[in-house]
């Protein structure tokens, strides 16, 4: 996740005081817990609208999701329905608001029966959310998200780049835009697109180097193979395999538009960040025949698992097929 900015981390202060003391707190139809701060200038959010904000959430004092830093968060604009859930007071927002709404366990159980993986029962969701804008719709909305999509593209270029100058680490980047050292560039057959590779490597996340996910050593850590130009692996991967060879090795710096863009990966690898791979490849060899597709119900042109991303990206996909 990227460094919270000092304004946030008082905004935070200021909004964590409110939902501990309830004070001046609203409820909607549902039992909703809300506060909005607002100039009351402008019109409100209508039905058909989209808002787009920055957004944090707070469970137990702990950020588990936070867009500041980052690619804003868009949401379209409906007619409040008490579902208990935030989408209830959308509209009576206005660009520039900020808003608070708590969701405790007790009444999250209560109305759907169950509760979301990892919260306790005396637990609450705090969700803290700043308008940056609303938008008349989809299109306006999609022109809005290509604008922010190349803003944080170009940032994560520029974070990487920053930090391989300032290590003095000499990186070539790549036509698609991963960067790589290559250590050892092989001397068995040349990976090329519709060959089969069967590759080791170690994830780290970015800058700090912290282990994420390997299956270099160990019982049961096998190769992980997969189709180049295929998509079965992140596109700055099969990018960087490209450049090597059989017994090829390198190290890769990937920035998060190539890596698992709006993915989070559990509690360590968040959504927008960029990630290292130390990769080896084991073997080139032929491809087998495309499998048969699954039966199940898909939306035309949707491959079996993906996922929304920033409009003109590439579709992020797994390093390996089981994430």
């Amino acid at each position: 996740m990227k460094t919270i900015s000092k304004y946030l981390l008082i905004s935070l202060a200021l909004f964590g005081a409110a939902a501990c003391s309830n004070s001046g707190y609203k409820k909607t139809k549902s039992g909703l817990a809300y506060k909005i701060i607002s100039d009351g200038n402008g019109p409100t959010a209508k039905k058909g609208e989209f808002l787009k904000m920055q957004l944090i959430q707070k469970m137990r004092d702990t950020i588990s999701y936070s867009t500041y830093g980052g690619f804003p968060f868009y949401i379209p604009v409906d007619s409040p329905r008490p579902v208990y859930s935030p989408t209830e007071i959308f509209m009576m927002l206005r660009k520039g608001d900020s808003a608070v709404t708590v969701m405790s366990a007790d009444s999250i159980q209560r109305k759907t029966g169950g509760l979301p993986p990892g919260m306790k029962r005396k637990d609450k969701i705090v969700l803290t959310f700043k308008v940056l804008d609303i938008l008349p719709g989809q299109d306006q909305m999609m022109a809005d998200r290509k604008l922010e999509s190349d803003k944080e593209k170009s940032r994560e270029i520029a974070t990487v780049e920053k930090y391989l100058a300032d290590s003095s680490i000499h990186a070539v980047k790549t036509p698609m835009g991963t960067y790589i050292v290559i250590k050892d560039p092989g001397n068995g057959p040349a990976v090329d697109s519709g060959k089969q590779v069967a590759l080791r490597y170690t994830g780290k996340l970015f800058p700090s180097g912290k282990v994420f996910e390997s299956n270099m050593t160990g019982p049961g850590n096998e190769p992980f193979k997969f189709v180049v130009g295929r998509h079965g692996a992140i596109p700055g991967m099969e990018d960087a395999v490209l450049q090597l060879h059989q017994g090829g090795k390198a190290t890769i710096y990937v920035p998060a538009f190539l890596a698992y863009d709006a993915r989070p990966g559990g509690p360590s690898r968040k959504p927008y960040e960029n990630l290292i791979f130390d990769i080896v490849v084991d073997s080139v060899t032929n491809a087998p025949p495309p499998q048969a597709p699954r039966p199940g119900m898909q939306f035309p042109g949707m491959r079996p698992g993906a996922t929304p991303v920033r409009p003109g990206g590439p579709q992020p996909q797994p390093a390996r097929p089981s994430h």
